[in-house]
């Protein structure tokens, strides 16, 4: 690995040095490398963090900076702001990559940090792109050199730090969530990379018209990265189209929403099946459903469905549903729930999609109840309270003569033989004798089992105390 110094960073990468300042043709960079900000004023976004009176703004007027996490999604500005931060405070900045190196190249970067303050006291940041790719024991080497102040530690992910990054390494930053680029802000980053002479497109005095501007702006999801990818390729196609496409505005060319809508293709939303947003949406279609509002429902079932979820695990979790928040309430609903899943499985994509649809808009719209789901809470905490009891004798079996003997079966009462099919007789363990599981709400179909239980133990509370009257006499 080969490094080179700067006057404000260096950065390292797996082949080569790259000295964030120099200057390159515009022709071999990406645009959106090219128009990483050079200053912090020139930072769009994250106001939260950076505006006047916020965090990082205080930190930076005070000349420190602590270590960080910066948690946010792809093109929200991490690695931009990392850099930026690390020039505030004329430090000498690493440019680190979870994905391209390893605790060999931990060990280098600490030994050149430890020559660099014997030298001239000059802090090093060490900046950790993908963080969250590091396993623990990678995550650990930073440890006692982040406790020491040796380096200063700025992380990046986009995955929630609470289940990728350890404790100990947690405890010792400050995470800084990033949010998505509001649709404002990357039509300025966008309007800045049109004019901008000297890394941007300037040279071209390229247009937007303004519906293209805004169809651009809400297809990059929040991600300035995207957005200038968007409007690199959509600058080629215009430049390469001449006035075959229209020129206007003395003669400039316009980047036109029809080149705009053909760049963009198909829109990719922001997802990852196994991170933080796929629980969130599953989050929010589950608390839809339960809160009876089929139009979230079916918006967030839309929007995991159009991101790539398997429909087949939207089918088993609208399953489980129809068990923990409808019960017996609308026993209908774990038959629909059931029936979507065989529908999509025979159809599948597109046609099988709109049995989950349907599916989602009756378990959103069937009356409520989680009775069932408490009563097998209750359940298992007895279980797990009282262990092994035994099953009483006259509830056993008594296939043998053997079993007989020992009073397997001895006084079962068999319903059937009884009027209106109830019979007095305990059927838990003496140590849960007059324990109640399940307790029916009054909304549904469970009104009606509750109105039922509520008659039989009526009638047997009769019966009870007219053989307790017979047994006096």
């Amino acid at each position: 690995m080969k490094t080179a110094s700067s006057p404000t960073c260096i950065f390292f990468t797996d082949s080569c040095t790259i000295q964030y300042m120099s200057s390159h043709k515009l022709s071999q960079r990406p645009l959106a490398e090219r128009m990483r900000p050079r200053r912090l004023k020139d930072f769009i976004g994250q106001k939260h963090l950076i505006g006047e009176g916020k965090l990082l703004r205080q930190l930076i007027d005070s000349g420190s900076l602590p270590s960080l996490i910066l948690w946010g999604p792809p093109g929200s500005g991490k690695t931009t702001l990392a850099t930026l931060l690390a020039q505030t405070i004329s430090a000498h900045f690493v440019f680190f990559s979870a994905v391209l190196s390893g605790v060999k190249e931990v060990r280098q970067i600490v030994s050149e940090a430890q020559e660099l303050r014997a030298q001239s006291d000059k802090p090093t940041v060490l900046f950790v792109d993908e963080i969250h790719r590091f396993n623990k024991s990678q995550q650990d080497a930073f440890l006692p050199h982040v406790e020491s102040g040796l380096l200063t530690l700025i992380g990046a992910t986009t995955e929630n730090p609470s289940f990728e990054i350890t404790a100990p390494l947690l405890s010792r930053c400050q995470v800084l969530p990033l949010h998505p680029l509001d649709p404002q802000d990357i039509e300025q980053i966008v309007q800045r990379a049109l004019t901008d002479t000297e890394h941007g497109l300037g040279e071209y005095h390229l247009h937007i018209d303004e519906a293209a501007l805004h169809l651009l702006s809400r297809a990059a999801d929040g991600d300035g990265r995207r957005a200038l990818n968007y409007l690199e390729t959509a600058a080629r196609i215009t430049l390469e189209a001449g006035k075959q496409e229209g020129f206007t505005l003395a003669g400039e060319p316009v980047i036109s929403s029809a080149t705009v809508a053909s760049t963009l293709q198909q829109k990719t939303l922001r997802y990852d099946a196994r991170g933080e947003e796929h629980y969130n949406l599953i989050s929010a279609l589950h608390k839809s459903m339960r809160d009876s509002d089929p139009d979230g429902a079916v918006y967030w079932l839309g929007r995991m469905l159009a991101s790539g979820e398997d429909p087949l695990y939207l089918a088993r979790r609208m399953i489980r549903f129809a068990s923990e928040d409808i019960g017996n309430a609308d026993p209908q609903a774990l038959r629909v729930a059931l029936d979507c899943r065989q529908a999509y499985h025979l159809l599948g994509t597109p046609e099988g999609e709109l049995a989950l649809m349907q599916a989602a808009v009756y378990l959103a719209t069937a009356p409520k109840s989680n009775a069932v789901y408490l009563c097998a809470k209750k359940v298992q905490k007895d279980i797990q309270r009282t262990g092994s009891l035994p099953v009483p004798l006259n509830l056993r079996n008594a296939p043998t003569a053997l079993m007989r003997k020992l009073g397997y079966g001895k006084g079962y009462e068999y319903a059937h033989d009884h009027r209106d099919g109830l019979v007095l007789q305990e059927h838990l363990p003496p140590e849960l004798t007059g324990t109640t599981y399940y307790e029916p709400t009054t909304r549904g179909y469970e009104a009606v089992i509750k109105d039922r239980l509520t008659k039989w133990k009526q009638i047997l509370l009769k019966r009870q105390q007219h053989a307790q009257m017979q047994s006096t006499e």
